[in-house]
């Protein structure tokens, strides 16, 4: 579903779209580990005033590739894609955004890739220019900033690290354990996995054969239990570990 934001008109893109203020940020789930967890209250009441919260079902759009770097937005609940386009025209997901994560390119002309929820999500949203100013007046903000960038540098040379020198056994292990880390888990331990196996092998540079077989042979391990089509519980996470690291 394709939809623009026009912040500086006020409109909505969604339903659900409305103002910050203060009492969002005092209700937020994430404000301990967003963006803007190192700001006093009274700079993040300032900072609220300038977003809005949005409100994305599974499959809209926020942010295009090569687009005008319009936007800014801290992810407040849900799991979002990157994903850019190759030459013949298919689409390659780059990363996968969760809750507290930051999206958008502060200082940045170009969007660099799409941005796209894959479970419905909601985003404190932010026009980047109005962000920019904040954040040149704000130290904390900034250091902020340039640590979520060497995070996301570090997570790039790990997931280099993964995708040529790691067996297919090893990626989906891999691949399992990020999720257990960064997805809550029902009652009974089950994480609901936002990418379809087709998107897992996509970013794993596999088939999805060879997906499907791995994760089959690890429930026969007893190392995860599969629930219905994109349940996963990690049944023992030892035996996980030292799968993913063997490589």
């Amino acid at each position: 579903m394709d939809m623009r934001f026009d912040m500086a008109q006020n409109v909505a893109p969604v339903p659900m779209a409305r103002p910050c203020s203060g009492h969002s940020c005092d209700a937020c789930v994430v404000r301990d580990s967003a963006i803007c967890a190192d700001l006093n209250d009274g700079d993040r009441d300032a900072l609220s005033r300038i977003g809005r919260r949005v409100a994305l079902h599974a499959g809209q759009t926020v942010m295009w590739e090569g687009d005008d770097s319009t936007v800014v937005a801290n992810v407040i609940e849900g799991t979002l894609k990157l994903a850019t386009s190759t030459g013949d025209g298919r689409e390659q997901i780059v990363g996968v955004v969760y809750a507290s994560d930051f999206i958008g390119r502060p200082f940045g002309a170009r969007t660099p890739h799409s941005v796209t929820a894959l479970t419905d999500a909601r985003l404190c949203l932010f026009p980047r220019g109005a962000f920019d100013g904040f954040a040149m007046r704000h130290g904390e903000l900034q250091h902020r900033l340039l640590q979520r960038t060497l995070d996301d540098l570090d997570r790039t040379r790990a997931w280099m690290l993964l995708l040529g020198r790691k067996s297919a056994r090893e990626k989906v292990a891999t691949f399992l354990l990020d999720m257990g880390r960064r997805l809550r888990g029902d009652a009974d331990g089950v994480i609901a996995l936002p990418l379809s196996r087709q998107q897992i092998a996509d970013v794993l540079g596999i088939t999805i054969e060879t997906v499907s077989r791995q994760m089959t042979e690890m429930k026969r391990e007893g190392m995860i239990d599969l629930v219905g089509r994109r349940g996963v519980r990690l049944a023992d996470m030892a035996a996980l570990e030292a799968l993913a690291e063997a490589g």
